[in-house]
């Protein structure tokens, strides 16, 4: 399976294209425009929230809510962009129309952003070029593409669920829901204003976010991927560019913002010994191998083991404040507060559903490569033998 995505924020629209799902796969609008909306959610948000309703049109690849096995095609519209016509207007200006004319252009690069790195590289002089493509908005497809790979992995009864850890240096405690499966930590976060599943570091975050809005800045904080029913043995150690904690990793630092990822114990295996660290093996006849603990995160070796797999990712504040950093104009050089953009004072809790949804679709492309993937029914029934054989190995 591959994908791209395609759009600019303030563009008509966000486009993506997926090949090689395999035909016979359950597949509506439906199934993708929930996480849709859980991404534009969480307490944080900004107004551009307000002005766009994320919804799906699937134009391509699909008949009667099945896959066909050719391309899908994923287009959400920007309601927004009825205001920015003349400014991100695709035809060519209107004779005698200077282009430095156009409205909010921008000649300011924001600390954080891509805008001057971005405007060196393709030597663009507004730097509008640069921002509307480099915006998180782009994760609007990434959530529509990761619905489709969660759709695809609940046929083959893998869940995955995102919540929030930390924000702004407030924390959970992990055993305020520990031995909690999928299906109940989505329960539990289901309706917390920030995706968390501890209550009373929920308030606290809250808390958090109201506070740093009041001083125009902005909070980072640590987001939680769990992948529950992946079969052992996804990935391999064969070669360094198959090992699943590669790929894993590379797809949460691919999100904008991000700036860390762990796996299991994460960088807390530096302070611990050894057999503080490794998951002893253990057998029954009921689920055959598995671990007594699951401190490597459900990977070993570049594969998964059959535990879950969990995985955290950290999101540095929004550069964006409304307390603007200085920057210098490319054009006179001179100093300037950093141009002001919509922003958000935290998106974390967003960010957990992109993060899920990134590392879903990289679970989904693993076992499409995995497994003959044509179609569910084959796949369906190749994945069975294979689980059954490493259940009796």
């Amino acid at each position: 399976m591959r994908y791209f995505t395609a759009g600019e924020s303030h563009g008509p629209q966000l486009t993506a294209i997926i090949e090689g799902l395999p035909a016979q796969m359950d597949l509506t609008a439906e199934m993708i425009n929930g996480d849709l909306f859980r991404r534009q959610g969480g307490h944080g948000r900004g107004r551009r929230m307000q002005i766009e309703k994320d919804q799906v049109i699937i134009s391509s690849g699909v008949r009667h809510g099945k896959t066909i096995g050719s391309p899908v095609t994923l287009t959400v519209v920007n309601d927004d962009w009825k205001h920015w016509t003349a400014i991100m207007g695709v035809e060519p200006l209107a004779e005698g129309v200077n282009p430095e004319d156009v409205k909010r252009q921008i000649s300011r690069p924001r600390p954080g952003h891509a805008d001057l790195v971005g405007g060196m590289k393709y030597g663009h002089r507004d730097l509008r070029n640069v921002l509307e493509r480099s915006s998180a908005r782009e994760t609007t497809m990434r959530v529509a593409i990761g619905a489709v790979a969660k759709q695809f992995l609940s046929e083959l009864d893998i869940h995955t669920v995102s919540h929030v850890t930390e924000i702004g240096g407030v924390e959970t405690d992990p055993s305020t829901y520990a031995g909690l499966g999928v299906a109940e930590l989505r329960a539990c976060i289901e309706q917390d204003p920030v995706y968390c599943a501890d209550s009373e570091a929920s308030k606290q975050m809250v808390q958090a976010i109201d506070d740093i809005k009041k001083k125009g800045d902005t909070l980072g904080g640590v987001v939680e991927v769990i992948i529950e029913g992946c079969p052992p043995g996804i990935g391999s150690y064969v070669q360094f560019d198959r090992k699943m904690d590669g790929k894993l990793a590379g797809a949460m630092m691919s999100i904008n913002a991000f700036k860390g990822v762990e796996i299991g114990l994460g960088f807390e295996m530096a302070k611990i010994s050894g057999s503080e660290v490794h998951d002893e093996i253990m057998w029954d006849e009921e689920q055959g191998y598995y671990r007594k603990s699951n401190r490597l995160g459900g990977l070993e070796g570049g594969m998964t083991t059959g535990m879950p797999i969990v995985i955290r990712g950290v999101m540095k504040p929004i550069p964006t404040l409304y307390k603007p950093l200085e920057s210098v104009d490319i054009n006179t050089k001179e100093v300037f507060a950093a141009t002001i953009e919509r922003s958000d004072p935290c998106a974390v809790p967003a960010a957990s559903v992109v993060a899920e949804h990134v590392i879903a679709t990289e679970m989904a492309k693993a076992i499409m490569d995995e497994f003959r993937s044509d179609n569910m029914v084959d796949l369906k029934r190749d994945i069975d033998t294979y689980r059954r054989s490493v259940k009796e190995f």
